[in-house]
């Protein structure tokens, strides 16, 4: 596979914005993690927030496709599973982009911040989707979907604080395991 040079300063910002922040890399880091000048980054990139919007479309364009594969699923048991594990299996494999998107979106400015959250917005609707498929099937008992939509939500981009590519677990069975307990909740079934 060819990677262009806009493809490895995209790779190399995502990987240096999560290991330092965005707010502590600067151009002048990820010209020399690069190899490049200052000013050939500036041939393919106007700004170092153009790079951090372009990184986060590319994690928040990945995972919508993630989510929309799953509403192809036959019910909406597997649907869920489906959407959860894709999300997690996405994260896993774009790390460093998942990451720097979750955590640079409130430096993006106002209109690149509303066009990343539309992106953002359309994922969690998808799975929004899911829900009221399983609630409208009784497969799932009625909930506020938006709660229970930021629930599974959370507990997947939470992932970005303790867990580690290449660790013991893989992200899928992270999110097989989280499944599970929101499929099944807390309680034994003895009560």
């Amino acid at each position: 596979m060819v990677t262009t040079t806009k493809d490895r300063i995209l790779e190399e910002a995502a990987r240096l914005f999560t290991q330092k922040g965005y707010e502590a890399t600067s151009v002048q880091d990820l010209a020399e993690a690069l190899g490049l000048s200052k000013a050939a980054l500036y041939h393919h990139f106007r700004s170092k927030e153009e790079i951090l919007y372009e990184v986060s479309l590319l994690a928040l364009r990945g995972l919508v496709e993630a989510g929309e594969r799953a509403l192809g699923e036959p019910d909406p048991k597997r649907a869920l599973l489906a959407f959860m594990q894709g999300h997690a299996r996405f994260f896993e494999e774009n790390y460093p982009f998942f990451v720097t998107m979750l955590q640079g979106i409130q430096s993006l400015s106002p209109e690149r911040r509303a066009q990343t959250v539309a992106l953002r917005d359309r994922h969690e609707g998808n799975l929004r989707r899911i829900l009221r498929w399983g609630m409208e099937e009784g497969a799932f008992r009625q909930v506020d979907v938006a709660l229970a939509g930021r629930a599974i939500l959370s507990m997947l981009n939470w992932m970005i604080r303790w867990f580690r590519p290449g660790g013991p677990l893989r992200a899928e069975e992270v999110a097989r395991f989280y499944f599970e307990l929101v499929l099944k909740g807390l309680e034994d079934g003895r009560s």
